[in-house]
């Protein structure tokens, strides 16, 4: 096993990849290859990979990107030099824009899998803070309660989110940059402006 060998350094057909990260970078013919100055500097501080969330090491670890994929094997390096030969080149580069649409396709499907059911995750965990910190909602009158509660008995459509919206609603002026309004709606139905500045 060679010395860059050791250290992960697997480079592509026309693009090496680097040292600490495995991103691609131009080859110069250095023994170690980094794509960036950040990855250099990680390196000489002797930072181990896997610890980092940016690299690569760290995200096939935590399973943030695909490890088992047949395209993956085209990327490997290898040490038998094959001859020339132009129908072998002009073959192999319409294969690697072919394998490269193969990885992004199944790449989009890992991480559709990886993703599903994160929406409804958030949503509960939204719905926990909410439950625990309730007491520091701002509170609906009781008069607003009420008018909503027999609205929805009367069989009216009652969208509560367009009633808070339409209660404050946040202006922007040169002078003070943001002001909200709020609009009160008084027992005999007339509108009352108060405002609030931030």
């Amino acid at each position: 096993m060679t010395e860059s060998e050791q250290h992960g350094q697997k480079p592509h057909t026309f693009k090496s990849v680097a040292s600490l990260t495995r991103r691609p970078s131009s080859p110069l013919g250095k023994s170690f290859r980094f794509c960036r100055s950040k990855c250099h500097r990680n390196f000489k501080m002797k930072r181990n990979p896997r610890k980092l969330k940016w690299t690569k090491a760290y995200r096939r670890n935590a399973g943030k990107e695909m490890v088992v994929d047949g395209t993956l094997l085209f990327g490997q390096r290898r040490n038998e030099p094959v001859r020339y030969d132009r129908d072998l080149v002009q073959r192999t580069l319409t294969a690697m824009q072919r394998v490269s649409e193969i990885r992004q396709r199944r790449e989009r499907v890992f991480y559709k899998r990886r993703m599903a059911g994160k929406r409804v995750r958030e949503l509960a965990s939204a719905r926990k803070l909410v439950a625990e910190n309730e007491h520091l909602l701002p509170r609906m009158r009781g008069s607003e309660k009420k008018r909503l509660e027999e609205m929805a008995a009367a069989g009216e459509e009652v969208d509560i989110e367009a009633e808070e919206m339409a209660a404050t609603r946040t202006y922007k002026t040169k002078a003070f940059g943001q002001e909200k309004r709020r609009l009160r709606v008084r027992a005999d139905g007339e509108v009352e402006e108060a405002m609030d500045l931030d």
